[in-house]
């Protein structure tokens, strides 16, 4: 059953919010969560019914083993997805279908080596950046009018290394262009920096930005990266500090000031424990961070006027492994997927204090990493 309580292993969640709709106007008659993950299962499509409280199952899409991570196409009518089973590893494109959210395979590019493990669209919907950690990379792929991938306009080899023993090279791990598309900052866990490209919007090209990089503490390994709505502040999760760094940004030249360094975890925890995913709410007041080990949701309030955080508590994911996580487009909820429970937890978000309370609502997926968040109209 997918009501209430359930099980399945879900891999990302992602939000999409389209139309150039603010949450104050947002009114969908229908929510759809579509849900990467590491099994054979592939692609999972739910419903979520924000009056009830429910989900219910809506699609697999399997033709791509070990679907891990999903991003919107900025005009709400493509779904693009990473696969790195078998052989090679494959970005594949999906039209979704406006009356339900079920989606239609398109076409597919390979890449001749695994790792991929991250896509994000350029906000205008011209290109699909892929992170390739296994072998150091970041390629660009141009995006068509019918929402086709066509061939790698870009790879970009990362080098280096740094001090901890998952760092012997490169391992760029996700790609998040700037509100305005002119630039690009990719977080390499390998090297402890994240590199800041400009972006030719003519061809595609990533060049190294007037500020090529900016340089975090050895043994950092930076993952993930959320830009303030106001796109003035940015944040790097530090998958093997357990840390999160806050940046000022200069949005006319992509450089970015260091501005603090805050430990995710609790004082009194001395356990193993790596982050993974960070995003900031729809308000731009709140920042949320995954700890894997500790399985919980760390939480922090922004200054809105230096973007500096303030711990304000943290809430157990009720599953082991949270790598994936999304906040409500409308500000409500948090969904949280645990890979090493197959399930995705619901939690009520108070809008005001930030703190999350768990709802009991579950559903079961198969290893779910990812989780994406889409508007019916």
């Amino acid at each position: 059953m997918w009501n209430s309580i359930a099980g399945y292993s879900i891999i990302c969640l992602l939000i999409l919010v389209h139309s150039g709709c603010t949450s104050e106007s947002l009114d969908p008659q229908k929510e759809i969560l579509y849900v990467g993950t590491f099994s054979d299962e592939g692609l999972y499509v739910l419903e979520f019914n924000r009056e009830e409280r429910s989900f219910s199952e809506l699609q697999r899409v399997d033709d791509h083993p070990e679907p891990n991570f999903q991003a919107l196409h900025p005009n709400g009518a493509y779904l693009y997805s990473v696969s790195r089973a078998g052989e090679y590893g494959s970005i594949s494109s999906y039209s979704i279908n406006s009356e339900d959210g079920s989606l239609s395979f398109i076409n597919e590019q390979l890449e001749e080596t695994r790792g991929q493990n991250h896509i994000s669209i350029d906000p205008q919907g011209r290109f699909a950046y892929v992170a390739n950690g296994g072998v150091g990379t970041i390629s660009v792929y141009p995006i068509t009018s019918g929402g086709q991938l066509g061939e790698a306009v870009d790879v970009v080899q990362h080098e280096g290394s740094s001090v901890h023993d998952r760092q012997g090279g490169p391992y760029p791990h996700s790609n998040t262009p700037s509100m305005d598309g002119n630039y690009v900052y990719t977080p390499d866990l390998g090297t402890d920096q994240v590199a800041i490209y400009a972006l030719d919007s003519g061809t595609g090209q990533l060049t190294p930005a007037q500020m090529p990089y900016v340089e975090l503490e050895p043994g950092s390994g930076p993952r993930h990266f959320a830009i303030h709505p106001e796109g003035n502040f940015a944040y790097s999760v530090n998958e093997l500090a357990s840390t999160v760094s806050a940046f000022a940004v200069d949005q006319t030249t992509g450089a970015l000031e260091k501005l603090q360094r805050i430990n995710m975890l609790p004082d009194d925890f001395d356990e193993f424990s790596h982050s993974a995913e960070i995003q900031v709410s729809p308000d731009g007041r709140f920042l949320y961070a995954s700890n894997r080990g500790h399985d919980s949701l760390v939480i922090y309030e922004i200054d809105q006027s230096t973007g500096q955080i303030e711990l304000v508590g943290h809430e157990s994911t009720r599953g082991g492994h949270p790598r994936n996580f999304a906040v409500d487009a409308l500000g409500e909820f948090v969904f949280v997927v645990n890979r090493d429970d197959n399930n995705v937890v619901l939690f009520e978000r108070d809008q005001e204090t930030g703190l999350l309370t768990y709802t009991g609502v579950e559903a079961e997926v198969d290893r779910p990493i990812c989780i994406t968040q889409y508007f019916i109209y």
